[in-house]
């Protein structure tokens, strides 16, 4: 999977899995934007990047605000005169709570950060892509999306829907040489899960690397014939 050349936009390229997302592109030679809300984990990507830091950018940006989205995708296209890659790692969680007890802030905070944040990101990437006719889109949804729990239905519908919005949009792109595709993990075996659920078994839960290794295929040309896909990337969960 060899991305020399290719610009890829990483929206939350610093958190837990989007971190690993954006080191795996850039050893795989592409150009990265990641956006971030704090400063400091964008330095600490740069400073592990070492040599391939030189291309690495980043930007502070909310990723529900539309036009700032869309400056930040424009911006990259003037600058390189394309976008190859989109994926989108942001998102939040948000469980342990029956509907009946769910604050409204609740359900609106997880369709702001798990759908309309896609919503925002795709559409502007798609406008791009589809003038240079070629790109893939990859959104990070989960496991919940399709297996829904108790105590878990703002974020389980937030999932949901942000597979629906991506299936549909496939669907638009149909033809247009940009695919899109979702990835739906289980819980990520990260340092915040881990430090949130202390007594799991962490054995169970995928990766980040290997969830990255996905993303990056679906990314790549030798994913060609996969479009409007949802991917289960579970472990051993």
């Amino acid at each position: 999977m060899n991305f020399t050349g290719k610009v890829a936009l990483v929206a939350g390229g610093t958190g837990g899995l989007g971190r690993v997302v954006s080191l795996a592109f850039l050893k795989e030679g592409a150009g990265v934007t990641v956006t971030y809300r704090k400063e400091q984990e964008f330095a600490d990507v740069k400073r592990v990047a070492g040599a391939d830091a030189s291309r690495l950018a980043g930007r502070s940006l909310d990723v529900t605000d539309e036009a700032a989205v869309q400056k930040l995708v424009d911006g990259i296209c003037a600058e390189h005169g394309r976008l190859d890659v989109l994926v989108n790692a942001v998102g939040g969680y948000a469980g342990g709570t029956k509907v009946w007890e769910l604050e409204t802030r609740v359900l609106d905070q997880m369709l702001a950060l798990n759908l309309r944040s896609g919503f925002v990101l795709s559409r502007a990437a798609a406008k791009a892509m589809r003038e240079q006719g070629s790109g893939a889109i990859v959104n990070i949804a989960s496991k919940a999306a399709v297996d829904h729990e108790a105590g878990a239905s703002a974020y389980a519908a937030s999932k949901a829907a942000a597979v629906a919005l991506m299936d549909s949009l496939a669907a638009d792109l149909k033809g247009s040489g940009v695919r899109v595709n979702s990835v739906l993990p289980s819980i990520i075996d990260t340092e915040a899960n881990r430090e949130a659920m202390p007594t799991a078994n962490f054995a169970k839960w995928p990766k980040p690397e290997d969830i990255a290794r996905v993303i990056l295929f679906l990314a790549s040309d030798d994913a060609k014939v996969i479009h409007g896909a949802a991917i289960p990337v579970y472990g051993n969960s």
